[in-house]
């Protein structure tokens, strides 16, 4: 049975990878320096053509700031083997149209019970369609999307 698309939320500090960095890097980059055993399961049941929301966390700046595609699925960090860290190769997609913060989505009733709100450590999310959707929706969608949103 195939699965269709899934969505993910990958956070990183803006200090140490940044969506700026990721735009810079021809847009594609492998993520890697996860460490969570749980985080890493979600990074291995990633498949090409997923799309992740990039994240900003940290102090001054929790948000999603845009989108990328998982380009190549998981494998071992070189000079590791199967039980060491997980990577997968991500490409920028587009940049939101409109920053969606962390205060704003959880003020939001369609987000409630989202599992970010749950568990805000983890650095690799699942992302259900219909937040995937509602989180989009705030952000007017992302460059890359399809939509076109116009001048007005």
């Amino acid at each position: 049975m195939v699965k269709g698309k899934q969505y993910w939320l990958l956070k990183t500090e803006p200090g140490e990878w940044s969506w700026e960095d990721q735009a810079a890097n021809g847009g594609v980059t492998k993520w890697d320096g996860v460490k969570n055993k749980q985080a890493q399961k979600h990074l291995k049941s990633m498949k090409v053509g997923d799309l992740c929301f990039f994240y900003h966390s940290g102090a001054t700046a929790r948000r999603v700031v845009g989108v990328v595609s998982v380009v190549r699925e998981w494998y071992a960090a070189e000079g590791g083997d199967k039980n060491s860290e997980v990577v997968v190769d991500v490409k920028a997609v587009g940049e939101m149209r409109r920053q969606v913060d962390l205060k704003d989505m959880k003020q939001d009733g369609e987000l409630k019970g989202f599992v970010m709100f749950r568990q805000p450590r983890l650095s690799v999310l699942p992302v259900p369609e219909k937040v995937w959707e509602r989180i989009c929706e705030l952000g007017n969608g992302f460059e890359g999307d399809g939509i076109d949103i116009g001048d007005d």
